[in-house]
């Protein structure tokens, strides 16, 4: 694995430090080594949750590496199984993860949030998506803000290429939490803990459940799952971990996660 990523493992819970100087910026090669990191982290039974965060204090990921850009990287070009950042387009990632902004997440660092599970921010952090007014139009930004918030505010984030800060997104619903600086890692790691009290198919079948209702009605979602062609929902319902959680309730203990 490239020596840009910094990888710790504790427990269940993968933690990946992306330390890429100067902003922490990411260029095809560079992100294909994620998505190839996030593959590991899809296909390892042993982890449960991955927590993704930046070096040092000043940014998260200042997004695509503008050097590779002036040298003719192309904008459709190919950034890995999971898309920009190794995860967002991977849709059989069927795991939780975290990302823990630790500074500035600024153009497709920003739009790697939207595809995360949940985003946990240090106060200081801030966010913009610059990309109007260097000449191109935000791609993942594009597709989700107007789904994820009103038509303006999702416009204004989009079209202005305005800062905001932590406390702001939170407020529309973007951030889990926002957190002090030196508090961030530790909050961010409680939340994976949490996490790892779940079943684990149990969050396998909601991730897939999610990402397959996206653009169905109620009525159409019910349809789809008795139809019984959702793979994790019926390899959740048809586990001895289905059955594990109740047993564990009557008896007083905690329930022990087999994964099948």
């Amino acid at each position: 694995m490239s020596d840009f990523l910094k990888i710790s493992r504790n427990s269940q819970i993968l933690e990946i430090v992306l330390d890429r100087p100067k902003a922490n910026a990411l260029d095809a090669p560079s992100s294909r080594e994620m998505g190839k990191l996030f593959a590991e982290f899809r296909d390892d039974p042993r982890l449960r949750v991955a927590i993704l965060t930046g070096a040092g204090e000043k940014f998260f990921s200042g997004g695509w590496d503008l050097n590779a850009v002036a040298d003719g990287e192309e904008y459709l070009g190919d950034f890995g199984e999971g898309g920009f950042g190794g995860f967002p387009e991977m849709t059989d990632l069927l795991k939780p993860v975290i990302c823990a902004v630790n500074g500035m997440a600024i153009g497709a660092g920003f739009e790697m949030l939207l595809r995360a599970d949940f985003v946990i921010a240090a106060e200081h952090a801030r966010f913009m998506l610059p990309e109007v007014r260097i000449g191109v139009a935000p791609d993942v930004g594009t597709f989700l803000l107007p789904k994820l918030l009103p038509r303006q505010k999702a416009l204004e984030i989009l079209m202005t290429g305005r800062q905001f800060s932590a406390r702001d997104l939170a407020s529309l619903g973007l951030i889990n939490e926002v957190v002090p600086a030196a508090e961030l890692m530790e909050r961010a790691r409680a939340f994976a803990e949490d996490l790892c009290r779940a079943a684990p198919l149990s969050l396998a079948a909601i991730k897939e459940a999610v990402h397959l209702t996206e653009n169905l009605s109620f009525e159409e979602s019910y349809a789809a799952l008795r139809s019984r062609s959702w793979p994790a929902f019926m390899k959740m319902l048809e586990s001895s971990d289905s059955q594990e959680g109740a047993k564990a309730f009557v008896e007083k203990r905690e329930p022990e996660w087999k994964g099948r």
